[in-house]
């Protein structure tokens, strides 16, 4: 099993920054690959970024040049440096793990609005 915790919540204007941490615990030895994901309301919940034990990154197109995931092994950590952000980037952000034989676990989720 293995347990995520997301913070970073906020509120920003358009343009602004804002990043978000996913601290994994559990058995992390069997996570291949981390990801973010987010649910604006009204819509499916769709990949963000992700980053596999490689280091191998993917983003979204509509983030690509804005957003940065990363991660930190000693801290077991995984980061979403948000940039220019939009209102459209306004959703819940989750955080996710997923090991082997298809285990895939969630983080509770963490709010992100941008607004003026």
């Amino acid at each position: 099993q293995v347990q995520l915790v997301e913070s970073g919540r906020g509120l920003v204007q358009p343009g602004g920054s804002l990043r978000l941490s996913c601290a994994a615990s559990g058995d992390i030895g069997s996570i291949l690959r981390m990801g973010w994901f987010r649910q604006a309301p009204g819509k499916q919940r769709e990949l963000v970024a992700a980053i596999t034990n490689r280091d191998t990154t993917n983003y979204a197109d509509s983030v690509k040049g804005r957003f940065t995931i990363s991660r930190n092994n000693a801290k077991n950590t995984v980061y979403l440096q948000m940039d220019s952000l939009k209102p459209e980037d306004t959703a819940v952000y989750y955080c996710n793990a997923q090991g082997w034989g298809g285990s895939s676990y969630w983080g509770q989720g963490t709010q992100v609005t941008v607004s003026s």
